[in-house]
């Protein structure tokens, strides 16, 4: 099992969404505290990505401590721009 810890400023995007998108993307964070399959980011970064039709969940993974942080929750176009701010 996995601990989950979100980051300051992590539902800068999500808290805008409404109930209903609010309360699916939150299922699947509940979901990260077992193991799950999730794709990297990019090459070289250590963040993963975890897509929920237009929606991305960008988490960090410590294996060691078993703790997934929450980096970041938006749409498609917000996730562009966050992980641009990285290069």
């Amino acid at each position: 099992m996995y601990k989950i810890d979100f980051i300051d400023e992590w539902d800068r995007h999500f808290k805008k969404f409404d109930k209903n998108t609010q309360q699916i993307i939150i299922k699947k964070i509940e979901k990260q505290t077992e193991e799950t399959k999730t794709r990297h980011l990019k090459l070289g970064l250590e963040f993963y990505v975890i897509e929920l039709g237009q929606y991305r969940i960008a988490i960090k993974i410590e294996e060691e401590k078993r703790i997934k942080e929450i980096w970041f929750v938006g749409n498609h176009k917000q996730y562009e721009k966050w992980y641009k701010s990285f290069f």
